[in-house]
């Protein structure tokens, strides 16, 4: 299915039944990163999976961490969804801490996965790559993670909804920015998963039960 937003048309798959579950992916991939996961959850959320603005099949469109988050926000306003959970993976980790630090959708939680602030959250050795591979393929995508986030100490203090976060011990985000992150949010949970690396324990869809099925399961 598509929906509408912002001059822009983005692709989703709904299943299940239950309290929304709303999953964004991460940069260059699609909502199919959740395919493993989706039927361990199905029987107890209406799960949206999306692909953001210029993934997937979702349309073209310039990338941006702020306008990804106004898109999701629009997608969950004019779908009628009530006080979702919102659980994203690395862009969609980011997007999810700028929808709740916007305060324009009521949320019954976040999930964030791998996400950091600031460029600076990531390591060095991958802000090399990223910037050498973008001065060979003017990607766009490796632009977005070379130059953003950009969210404000303020904002993510401001964010007043449940929230975990989650990293890997090998992950290509720092875990003490994570944990940096975390501790400006008040209550928020914080969980470094032992052993994986940036994305191994999003494709497993077990394991990625283990790591936020309790959270996200508290909050139905």
């Amino acid at each position: 299915m598509k929906a509408k937003v912002n001059g822009v048309e983005l692709y989703y798959e709904r299943t299940g039944s239950g309290r929304p579950l709303v999953l964004l992916h991460g940069n260059g991939e699609d909502h199919k990163i959740f395919d493993s996961f989706l039927p361990l959850v199905k029987d107890e959320f209406t799960v949206y999976a999306l692909d953001s603005r210029a993934h997937g099949d979702s349309s073209k469109a310039a990338l941006g961490y702020r306008a990804m988050a106004e898109d999701i926000a629009s997608f969950i306003e004019t779908s009628g969804i009530a006080e979702p959970i919102v659980a994203g993976f690395s862009d969609g980790g980011i997007i999810a801490l700028l929808l709740a630090a916007s305060h324009r959708v009521k949320f019954k939680g976040i999930v964030a996965m791998g996400a950091n602030s600031a460029p600076c959250g990531i390591k060095r050795f991958w802000r090399i790559l990223f910037r050498t591979g973008y001065l060979f393929t003017r990607s766009e995508y490796l632009k977005l993670m070379i130059y953003e986030p950009d969210i404000t100490v303020d904002e993510l203090g401001s964010i007043d909804v449940p929230a975990l976060l989650t990293v890997g011990e090998r992950d290509m985000i720092f875990p003490e920015h994570v944990k940096a992150i975390a501790e400006r949010i008040e209550g928020a949970e914080l969980k470094v998963v032992a052993g994986a690396n940036h994305v191994s324990y999003v494709t497993d869809g077990e394991k990625l039960y283990s790591v936020i099925g309790d959270f996200i399961l508290s909050r139905r």
